[in-house]
């Protein structure tokens, strides 16, 4: 019994010690049990570092990477060398020189791009669109709840020029969210293509196909 309120009595001495200095100043540094990370290797931007084999510490983007820019870069983003960010061109905004929309797709139109765009549109866009592009994805109204889903088939959708939708694809509207950051330049043009290709489609007629393909539809 004498052992344990020994114990009971120096714990409560340790406990005011210890708690009991906890707001007083001092020029020392504290007692340290846990780092917390405190002191961790790292490397600065712009640093120097032998991990790699030309020691630079900053790393330039892979192939394919998608370029961002926020606010406060916007007004020096064409000073880079390679114009990444392409801001006033009809490519990277889908506008003319007036500010308006611009019809044309400045990518070259070709099958394989067709394609590319159709792979595309299936990754971010049929999801929401559906794969026909009649706004009857699997988050349509009738399996989730989400009614504001718009067909691409619709009248006025057709007749928006082509920078129009390719500015909604790039900032959004509405309920729909930016793919700016998400998908590439080139390949925003790629899925405009894809997405004219479907709205055709959904009013086309047997003449439409060429008379040497109609065999492969079963025509």
């Amino acid at each position: 019994m004498r052992q344990f309120f020994l114990i009971y009595f120096f714990l409560i001495v340790l406990a005011l010690t210890v708690l009991g200095f906890r707001g007083c100043k001092s020029t020392k540094p504290p007692l340290e049990i846990f780092p917390d990370m405190d002191r961790q290797m790292r490397f600065s931007e712009q640093g120097k570092t032998g991990f790699f084999s030309d020691d630079r510490m900053d790393r330039t983007p892979i192939a394919g990477t998608v370029p961002t820019v926020t606010d406060e870069q916007a007004p020096y983003a064409n000073l880079v060398p390679d114009n990444r960010f392409r801001e006033n061109d009809y490519l990277a905004t889908g506008k003319l020189e007036d500010g308006t929309f611009g019809d044309g797709v400045p990518v070259e139109v070709s099958y394989e791009a067709m394609q590319e765009g159709q792979e595309i549109y299936s990754i971010y866009c049929a999801i929401c669109h559906g794969d026909s592009g009649n706004g009857k994805g699997v988050v349509a109204a009738e399996r989730y709840g989400y009614p504001t889903i718009v067909s691409l088939l619709q009248t006025r959708l057709i007749d928006l020029p082509d920078g129009d939708i390719f500015n909604t694809i790039t900032h959004g509207k509405n309920t729909m969210g930016p793919y700016g950051s998400k998908i590439r330049v080139e390949d925003r043009w790629k899925v405009l293509m894809y997405v004219r290709a479907l709205q055709r489609a959904a009013s086309a007629t047997i003449e439409d196909v060429p008379a040497e393909n109609r065999g492969e539809l079963g025509l």
